[in-house]
């Protein structure tokens, strides 16, 4: 297709041009209401001046006679640009007057006629439109007064010729300015679409132009770029998903076929069969809740769970938590403890419940105390689960006092299967946090790391729920903290 084709195609040419028919539609019916008032305006004139001089001639002719009429009538018809006057006897015979020529049987009708007519004193043949008024006097005589339309004609003459140009000056501009809109849109879609094809050949990181106007184009671009900036995060992601799978977990299945095969060449007792199944079933339980854990990291980034959220309290997930592992942080060394305050939340409560039981996870795991820092504080091996609400946000909290996370390496931390230097020789897969910060942001809120001194504190940020905090004030008006 050519550039002429693809432009008189363009939505914006043609609703230029259909704009254009509406205006010069306009234009035209406004030229042809002024040009037609303007004629009836001329003819009432006319008119009105032709009353009145025949009002004039037959008082006249009342008071002086018949001589007295011509003398009037004489006299009237040598004015410069007079009007027409005819007087006719009773046998039609022009008596006086100015007229040479009419239309045939204009005198035998009295009332107003439209008639063409020559002067006396025409040197051309020509024939010129008068309005003229034809009265019945006393013994026949006949009495025609009129003008000449020549005036009318010419201004009409001016209105139509005004309105000829206009609407030939609106059609050239319509076009160009239709043109020039057109090239416009077709310039920049044509950027959209060359980005566009280049994101379809596999460069995500491409973008669509935006200008300085801020048009509807611009406003589309912005929101067109904004999802492709999340396609191009989710794709990136799901490309690290892979390989951190290929690659973390290649070290698991191969100890797993590894085991399996160990077990099959020797030729042990039944009980050494049985402790190779055992490891083999703890690896593979291993395995399932890594996919578990990618599974639910996967839905909350994909926004699945959004189907499935309700109101709740965030201390009644503090208080659940802290009741389930309170034993295992016991059996660890540790202390669980937990402060609670009404924390109005709107949202998935299955998947912030895992996201706080990881926190606590791996405050479990990594929260103890370093041995070599002497003394040793009383509170060190306390880790303190908090809900509460500050503001507009709800914030759920995990603190212990171990060695907590670099600041450099903090952004890092969240994402899946990283594990930081300290913590490679404990077991785990490093998605902990990653579906931690995935819950977060699916409720619009952000995981935030930071420096308990010593320790680590884990705060996932929540948006309150709007009007919430009244009612469970009022739910738990009688119920104190709980402070373990």
């Amino acid at each position: 297709m050519t550039a002429f084709g693809k432009l008189i195609r363009t939505t914006a040419f043609r609703l230029t041009l259909v704009y254009l028919f509406l205006f010069a539609l306009f234009a035209a019916s406004l030229l042809a209401y002024f040009a037609w008032n303007t004629r009836r305006l001329i003819t009432e004139q006319i008119s009105t001046t032709v009353n009145v001089e025949i009002s004039e001639i037959t008082a006249i002719y009342n008071r002086r006679g018949l001589h007295g009429l011509l003398t009037t009538m004489g006299n009237r018809a040598l004015r410069p640009g007079a009007n027409l006057y005819l007087l006719t006897a009773p046998n039609g015979q022009a008596l006086a007057g100015n007229v040479g020529s009419l239309a045939p049987g204009v005198m035998s009708v009295p009332g107003w006629s439209e008639t063409a007519y020559r002067r006396m004193d025409d040197q051309d043949k020509t024939d010129h439109r008068a309005l003229v008024r034809v009265t019945q006097m006393d013994n026949g005589f006949r009495l025609l007064v009129g003008r000449d339309l020549e005036e009318r004609r010419r201004l009409f003459g001016i209105v139509a010729k005004a309105a000829q140009w206009s609407i030939l000056v609106v059609v050239v501009l319509g076009i160009g300015g239709g043109i020039f809109v057109a090239r416009r849109v077709l310039h920049r879609i044509d950027a959209m679409t060359g980005t566009t094809k280049r994101i379809m050949a596999g460069d995500l990181s491409g973008r669509l132009p935006v200008g300085r106007s801020g048009d509807e184009l611009d406003r589309l671009a912005e929101n067109l770029n904004a999802m492709l900036e999340r396609i191009e995060a989710l794709m990136t992601g799901l490309k690290e998903v892979s390989d951190n799978i290929a690659h973390d977990l290649k070290t698991p299945l191969t100890r797993l076929r590894n085991r399996a095969e160990e077990a099959l060449a020797r030729s042990g007792s039944e009980a050494d069969y049985r402790a190779a199944l055992e490891r083999t079933i703890e690896e593979s339980d291993g395995l399932i809740r890594t996919f578990n854990a990618l599974l639910m990291i996967a839905r909350a980034e994909s926004g699945q769970a959004r189907g499935n959220m309700d109101d709740f309290d965030g201390a009644d997930v503090a208080n659940g938590i802290h009741e389930l592992y309170e034993p295992l942080a016991e059996d660890d060394g540790m202390t669980l403890q937990v402060k609670t305050a009404p924390a109005p939340i709107h949202g998935n409560r299955e998947l912030i419940s895992q996201a706080v039981a990881n926190l606590v996870e791996n405050a479990i795991k990594y929260g103890k105390p370093d041995a070599g820092v002497e003394p040793m504080k009383a509170d060190a091996r306390e880790i303190l689960i908090e809900a509460r609400r500050e503001g507009d946000q709800v914030l759920l909290s995990v603190t212990d006092h171990g060695p907590g996370i670099p600041e450099g390496d903090r952004k890092h931390a969240v994402e899946r299967f990283v594990r930081l230097e300290a913590s490679r020789t404990l077991p785990g897969s490093g998605l902990g946090l990653s579906l931690a910060s995935a819950v977060a942001t699916l409720h619009g809120g952000e995981l935030r790391l930071g420096d308990a001194h010593p320790g680590l504190v884990a705060t996932l940020v929540l948006p309150a729920r709007a009007g919430g905090s009244d009612r469970l004030a009022a739910q738990t008006q009688d119920v104190p903290q709980k402070a373990a």
